[in-house]
């Protein structure tokens, strides 16, 4: 599966299906995991995914977050890129940069084997609010 660099709704990304591939390019510990990015509620709910009733209408409602439930981190997030590379059911999505490095053009070109840039460029933007949830509560994470 190919590694997607692209404009998120937050931040410049790698997108792909082949979690090993994004753990070789991030040089990023096999035991942390990715998150996964959905296109639309559907997608998730196809992945056998469950939302705890409590939560459900915030995690429907909300936009740029990042939500963990039973230790599995998911967005779901629209691309504003209308284009057939990027209509999965699902991607691994992680910052496009080295570990704990800020944005460099030159290392995302190189590790990424589609390019998907629009008019407004490449930008780094806020990462997603991180929200931990269980049937009870809800924790900000970031």
């Amino acid at each position: 599966m190919s590694v997607i660099l692209i404009q998120t709704d937050t931040t410049v990304g790698f997108l792909s299906q082949n979690e090993k591939r994004l753990h070789e390019i991030k040089s990023r510990d096999t035991s942390k995991a990715f998150i996964k990015v959905y296109p639309n509620f559907t997608s998730f709910k196809k992945d056998k995914n469950r939302v705890p009733n409590a939560h459900k209408s915030k995690v429907r409602h909300s936009n740029k977050t990042t939500f963990i439930v039973k230790n599995i981190a998911f967005r779901v997030a629209n691309h504003k890129v209308n284009s057939s590379l990027v209509n999965a059911e699902w991607y691994y999505s992680t910052s496009a940069n080295e570990t704990s490095k800020s944005f460099n053009r030159l290392f995302c070109e190189e590790k990424a084997d589609i390019i998907i840039e629009d008019k407004e460029s490449f930008h780094e933007g806020k990462a997603s609010t991180l929200l931990k949830i269980n049937s009870k509560k809800m924790r900000k994470l970031r």
